[in-house]
């Protein structure tokens, strides 16, 4: 048994994360009105506006990304007969949250709306508490370096080199637990790089239109591909940090770098602003027509990250919108108009794969005892409707196709025709497949994503390329 009570910390110790940060999207996304206050709060101290954050909106304990070796390790400590305290700058009513839940700690030590609990005033209270020395503490940033002072012994958790030398410096170290630091994949995925793909609808109204691009063209294609890739980015950062509590409640997307705590949010909160500035100055060089589609893609995927994803069918509409907008905005780049027959095509086959998403999320909650969706308006018994509208909406897109092979674009465009017709048999294959796939509980969260990694929709892809190009040159025997 060891009779030295052990103070652990919360932020970035017994959590990867910083609970502070975490408070403050929440109210930002639920509560945006009342972060007015803000400047208020901080002439009453820090200890104050923990308070308040904490009180303009809830959190799940039980989903929080606990560093679960220095769980184990504690559980060891208490089942010897050790006394742990969970000592931290957050607020009272947070660290309550995680006490309860967690059910190991004996006492809790935290902010309580006048005191902030942190560096050297945590360090007096665990001197007040236990005596000079009578306590190890483990921590894991600078500032702990003030109470690893006072402390027996250091137990150094998830800390930067540069802090683990201080420590080992100013006190003995009990235990130390290497730091989790994020490595190239990881910062890839916080960008979501694999998501680029998508923006390679830009080329689409060129494609289809026959245009072969000169070396200006390729130019203004080439930056409008990476000025939408750094602007979807900058969304793919910002719904990853609004949607937190959401991903951790899901079986794949709590795995997200934010999610489970192998990124700082407030990395991501200093990136987002940085990758939109540099998106928008790649764009200036391609024209103002295409900067105003980029604009507006900005703003409604903003609006939809916001609160449009919330809404049912709404946010199926809008996710098929955003797929048109690179259509759209690559005919500007191009400086061609929009040809009406993509847009009708496009339109509903994006709104089908938009409710295959949509639909194979649901039954990922359905499948794990789930009623309705977090984080979506949807409940899992209306999965069988979203299947219904999507399977409808990909058909309707085989029709549009049908008609515009019918017009007399497709004769000006295309040498032989008639051999374009087969492009609608394999459209309708692709999508019975996809729809087949998300029926059996088979489809990624993200269709497109599926697509180019499925041999048949592969296969489909390549049938559709040679059927464009018989209709383009011809035939010759």
């Amino acid at each position: 048994m060891n009779p030295i009570p052990l103070a652990v910390d919360l932020d970035g110790t017994l959590v990867q994360t910083d609970t502070l940060h975490e408070a403050a999207l929440r109210a930002l996304r639920e509560r945006p009105l009342a972060l007015l206050q803000l400047p208020f709060w901080l002439l009453q101290g820090r200890a104050e506006v923990k308070q308040r954050l904490a009180g303009l909106s809830r959190f799940d304990p039980a989903a929080l990304p606990y560093n679960q070796q220095l769980l184990d390790w504690l559980a060891t400590q208490r089942a010897q007969g050790r006394r742990l305290v969970l000592c931290t700058a957050a607020d009272r009513s947070i660290a309550d949250a995680v006490a309860s839940h967690l059910g190991i700690f004996d006492e809790v030590l935290a902010s309580d709306g006048r005191t902030n609990l942190g560096g050297q005033q945590k360090a007096e209270a665990l001197e007040r508490r236990f005596g000079a020395g009578g306590f190890d503490y483990a921590g894991n940033a600078r500032t702990d370096l003030k109470v690893w002072r006072r402390a027996r012994r250091a137990v150094v958790v998830n800390a930067a080199p540069a802090v683990q030398r201080a420590a080992r410096e100013c006190c003995d170290i009990d235990t130390s637990f290497a730091p989790h630091a994020p490595d190239l994949g990881t910062l890839a995925r916080v960008l979501r790089v694999h998501q680029w793909m998508k923006n390679l609808l830009l080329f689409m109204a060129p494609m289809a239109a026959h245009i072969v691009p000169d070396a200006g063209l390729a130019t203004r294609l080439l930056l409008a591909f990476l000025a939408f890739s750094l602007c979807a980015s900058t969304v793919y950062v910002a719904n990853d940090l609004f949607d937190l509590d959401s991903d951790r409640h899901h079986p794949r997307k709590r795995r997200r770098p934010f999610a489970a705590g192998r990124v700082p949010v407030a990395w991501g909160v200093i990136a987002a602003p940085f990758l939109l500035a540099a998106g928008f100055l790649l764009a200036l060089p391609v024209g103002s027509a295409f900067l105003g589609w980029l604009a507006v893609y900005f703003v409604v995927t903003c609006a939809y990250s916001w609160g449009l994803k919330r809404l049912v069918i709404v946010d199926c509409l809008v996710l098929a919108l955003l797929y048109a907008l690179r259509i759209i905005a690559g005919a500007a780049a191009a400086g061609i108009p929009m040809s009406f027959w993509l847009l009708a095509f496009s339109a509903f086959l994006f709104l089908s794969l938009a409710f295959v998403k949509r639909y194979a999320e649901l039954d990922v909650q359905a499948s794990i005892g789930r009623e309705r969706a977090h984080g979506r308006g949807y409940l899992t018994a209306d999965a069988p409707l979203v299947q219904s509208l999507g399977i409808m909406s990909g058909y309707s897109a085989v029709v549009v196709l049908a008609l515009y092979l019918n017009s007399d674009a497709v004769l000006r465009l295309y040498r032989s025709p008639e051999f374009m017709w087969c492009a609608v048999p394999v459209m309708l294959f692709w999508i019975s497949w996809i729809w087949m796939k998300a029926h059996r509980g088979q489809m990624h969260d993200d269709p497109l994503l599926f697509a180019v990694r499925d041999r048949a929709s592969l296969a489909a892809g390549a049938a559709f390329v040679a059927v464009l190009l018989l209709g383009s040159r011809g035939w010759t025997w």
